[in-house]
C-alpha cells in the first residue's frame, strides 16, 4: 500500500508504483513498462534458478494483450530447449487493454501457443480459485521434475476498465453484471466455503478480519512520509569494483 501511494516505507520506498514495484528480499521481481518484457526476464531468472541448481521456479506472468509480443516466443523457444524451471502464466481476460481477444489474436486458446516449442499448455478457469490452485500444483510438480517449461492459461475477467481513464465502452453494462452475478470468485469461493460446512459466522469473521488488515494497511500508508528528494538520486547505478 505505501508504495503504491509512492510513499518512503514502500517495499520500493515509493519509486515503483504499481507498474515497477519489486523486492529481490521477496523474490518479486516486478511488473515493467514494457509490454511482455516480464516473460524474457522470468526466462533469465529460471535460467539463473538452474544454473545455481537451488531448486527454485519462476511464474512469469503476462496478459492476453502481451502474448502478441515477439520476445515472448522467443522466450518460450529458449525455456523449452533448455529445460528451464519456468511457469507462464497467461492472465486472459479478453479485452488486453481495451481490444477483444478475437479482434486481436489469431489463435484466441492462449493455452496452446506453446505447441511450436512443445511447452505443454494447461486451459484453467481464473475464476475459480480451488481449479487454479490444483493447476498450480500440477504445473510445479511438472516443472520440478525437470522437464521444462509449462504454459497456464487463466481464463479470467476485470470488471473495470484497464485503467482510471479507461471507460471500458468496448463492452456491456450486462455482460459485466452477468460476470457479477454468475462468475465472480469470492462469491464463489463462499459459496464452496458453505458447502464444506463452514458457518456464515465464520465466513464474516473471516472478511472482518481481512477489511481490518486492508484498512490498516491503508492507514499506514497515508500516515508515511514521502520520499526525501535526494533519493531522486538513489538505486540508479550499481558499481562494481
Amino acid at each position: 500500500m505505501a508504495e503504491l501511494t509512492g510513499r518512503a516505507a514502500g517495499i520500493s520506498k515509493g519509486k515503483g508504483g504499481s507498474m515497477h514495484m519489486f523486492s529481490v528480499d521477496h523474490k518479486f521481481y516486478g511488473g515493467h513498462g514494457i509490454v511482455g518484457a516480464q516473460v524474457p526476464l522470468g526466462t533469465g531468472l529460471a535460467f539463473a534458478h538452474k544454473y545455481r541448481g537451488d531448486g527454485g521456479v519462476c511464474m512469469a506472468y503476462f496478459g492476453d494483450g502481451a502474448a502478441n509480443q515477439g520476445q515472448v516466443y522467443e522466450a518460450f523457444n529458449m525455456a523449452a530447449l533448455w529445460k528451464l524451471p519456468i511457469v507462464f502464466v497467461v492472465e486472459n481476460n479478453g479485452y488486453a487493454m481495451g481490444t477483444a481477444v478475437k479482434r486481436g489474436s489469431a489463435e484466441t486458446e492462449f493455452y496452446r501457443r506453446g505447441t511450436a516449442f512443445r511447452i505443454p499448455g494447461m486451459d484453467v478457469n481464473g475464476m475459480d480459485v480451488l481449479e487454479v490452485r490444483a493447476a498450480a500444483e500440477i504445473a510445479l510438480e511438472y516443472v520440478r521434475g525437470g522437464n521444462g517449461p509449462v504454459l497456464m492459461e487463466l481464463n479470467t475477467y476485470r470488471y473495470r476498465g484497464h485503467s482510471m481513464s479507461d471507460p471500458a465502452k468496448y463492452r456491456s453494462r450486462e455482460e459485466v453484471q452477468e460476470m457479477r452475478d454468475k462468475h465472480d470468485p469470492i462469491e464463489a469461493a463462499k459459496a464452496e466455503l458453505l458447502a464444506r460446512g463452514i458457518t456464515e459466522d465464520r465466513i464474516k469473521d473471516i472478511d472482518k478480519r481481512i477489511r481490518s488488515i486492508v484498512a490498516e494497511s491503508a492507514d499506514f500508508a497515508e500516515n508515511s512520509p514521502e520520499p526525501a528528494m535526494s533519493e531522486l538520486y538513489t538505486d540508479v547505478l550499481v558499481e562494481s569494483y
